[in-house]
């Protein structure tokens, strides 16, 4: 990515997108654990200060180290989460799709300054929320803050498993139990994914050289543990696959 390009369309742009949010975002919006507990006035009144943001591909909405005013939703579209290093190496963190937020944990966070740079892969349309409205929501009711907290929870149980993905000291068990990860919830022997991020930039997120994860998925290719056709992969036999990975 040319961060130069994609460093001048930010925060000036957004706003040059912004419009009030429309029915069909907005229920999607309803439908997510820090929204879907709020009552029907609070709601409404919190979406009067909610926009909408149409992202064209290498878009950025914020910068690594800014200060936190809004959070996102994300309605349609695909975002990228990276970081860069001490060298100025970007670091992909996650990819994220329809129906996922991002920055919220910004709301509790003190100073709130973006921890990474947020990027659209593709056309996308995203939802603004404002920090400082949704914390006077949450500090007017202990339940709404009991639930953005059980939300919270349910991310760094998330986040912990991320993490052990990323100690595995094998390029081949990251790379395998990164692919596990993707299979449909309950696939027990075989299954079809779709990689969610170029190969490259999975290879950036499990922490390896490009070349490194593909003659990973090659091998995996040559003993029949995968069937590759460009960015869908096929595992023929989930448990075989597994256990590789112990």
């Amino acid at each position: 990515m040319n961060l130069s390009i994609a460093i001048s369309s930010t925060a000036d742009n957004i706003v040059h997108h912004a419009s009030f949010c429309g029915d069909d975002a907005t229920d999607a919006l309803r439908l997510h654990a820090l929204f879907s507990h709020l009552s029907e006035r609070d709601f409404r009144a919190l979406s009067m200060r909610i926009r909408r943001i149409n992202l064209a591909p290498h878009e950025l909405i914020y910068r690594q180290d800014t200060e936190a005013h809004h959070f996102y939703f994300m309605v349609s579209g695909q975002l990228r989460l990276y970081r860069l290093d001490y060298s100025g190496f970007e670091r992909t963190l996650d990819s994220l799709t329809a129906g996922d937020c991002l920055a919220e944990v910004m709301i509790y966070a003190n100073p709130a300054r973006y921890a990474c740079y947020a990027e659209a892969l593709k056309p996308s349309l995203v939802l603004s929320i404002p920090i400082d409205a949704y914390r006077t929501l949450i500090r007017s009711s202990t339940d709404y803050a009991e639930n953005a907290l059980a939300h919270y929870a349910a991310r760094a149980v998330s986040r912990f498993h991320d993490l052990e993905i990323m100690t595995v000291q094998s390029a081949r068990e990251r790379v395998i139990r990164y692919l596990l990860d993707l299979l449909p919830e309950g696939a027990k022997r075989d299954g079809e994914i779709e990689l969610p991020l170029p190969k490259c930039l999975i290879a950036s997120r499990l922490a390896m050289q490009p070349e490194t994860f593909s003659r990973q998925l090659n091998e995996l290719k040559s003993n029949g543990l995968l069937r590759v056709n460009g960015s869908r992969l096929v595992i023929p036999d989930a448990q075989r696959l597994m256990q590789l990975s112990r």
